[in-house]
């Protein structure tokens, strides 16, 4: 029984190390970019505002649609460490998904300096093969 476990163990840690390994990146357009119009860097908000996103060269679809050249925003907000790029893009706090195909949000956020930042992914959350990802900008939240 105990080396049947060990077999299947092996087995699962196998399959689940080829399935991250396969994750086949879709490649972004050449010349391609991504950006916030709005706030610009250095400006002072007030607490609930409002941040368009903007993307050249590329459209925007839904996640789940595999459109060709598209794919939706991810809002990096005060992220301190980059997520593994190779991998779909966590949810959290600091990494908010935008997979219905928004181009702008109402954000809310504390008093204080917060830094913003625009990730482009494809239809199931992955950066492209060479990543989209804006300048970050710093915001006063007053």
């Amino acid at each position: 029984m105990r080396r049947m476990t060990w077999v299947i163990g092996g087995a699962c840690l196998l399959l689940s190390g080829i399935a991250a390994a396969q994750i086949a990146k879709t490649k972004s357009v050449e010349g391609a970019r991504v950006y916030i119009v709005s706030p610009k860097n250095g400006d002072t908000v007030s607490a609930k505002f409002t941040v368009q996103f903007g993307l050249k060269g590329m459209g925007v679809a839904p996640a789940g649609v595999n459109h060709p050249n598209s794919g939706h925003h991810h809002l990096l907000v005060d992220l301190k460490q980059m997520p593994n790029l190779n991998l779909p893009l966590p949810v959290s706090d600091n990494v908010r998904h935008f997979g219905n195909g928004q181009t702008e949000v109402d954000l809310v956020l504390p008093t204080g300096t917060h830094t913003l930042q625009l990730l482009l992914a494809d239809y199931i959350h992955v950066a492209h093969d060479k990543p989209l990802l804006s300048e970050k900008i710093t915001i006063t939240v007053k």
